[in-house]
């Protein structure tokens, strides 16, 4: 059985590391059951209440006075799936302002480039890697990898999806 970072053990990766904490996303739906009210609300058209994610956007806004960075490339459906606009439309009105970049690639390019569709993770820094694991309501936890080369394979998905990934400017117009 493989043992999951959970808690507050996985609050603590968000605080401790020192330069980079990037994500892929590669789902086209997310089952978080914190985000079922902000959904609905989203695609009911009613005006958003993003309190639900100020602890989020306010350790991001720290990290991000300190000098670190948080990154995200989200692999985007075929035509979008309608959580997938709502994460973008969240991006734009929260993720964004408080400082974190974030960048969309679709999902045809994502496979072009090799990259591992159907797995999301972490790294953070360079040598930290969280692969997420899922339940039907929501993430369960990280399966820490610590073979050095599995790690290196990881920062080059990293890598491969950061570069070639189209930052918000470009990918904002598709939520409109």
């Amino acid at each position: 059985m493989v043992e999951l970072v959970s808690g507050a053990e996985f609050d603590r990766l968000f605080r401790s590391f020192r330069n980079t904490a990037f994500r892929l996303e590669t789902q086209g739906v997310y089952r978080e059951p914190i985000e079922d009210e902000p959904l609905r609300r989203f695609l009911n058209g009613e005006p958003p209440d993003d309190e639900w994610l100020a602890p989020w956007t306010d350790n991001v806004r720290i990290a991000t006075s300190e000098g670190r960075r948080f990154q995200r490339v989200r692999v985007l459906t075929e035509p979008l799936t309608d959580y997938l606009r709502f994460e973008m439309d969240l991006a734009l009105r929260a993720n964004l302002p408080a400082g974190e970049q974030i960048r969309s690639l679709s999902i045809s390019a994502a496979a072009a480039l090799g990259l591992p569709l159907g797995t999301d993770f972490w790294m953070f820094d360079d040598d930290q890697v969280g692969v997420m694991h899922f339940g039907e309501r929501g993430m369960l936890g990280l399966e820490m990898i610590t073979d050095p080369a599995e790690i290196e394979q990881y920062r080059r998905w990293r890598d491969q999806a950061w570069n070639d990934a189209a930052p918000a400017e470009e990918w904002a117009v598709l939520v409109q």
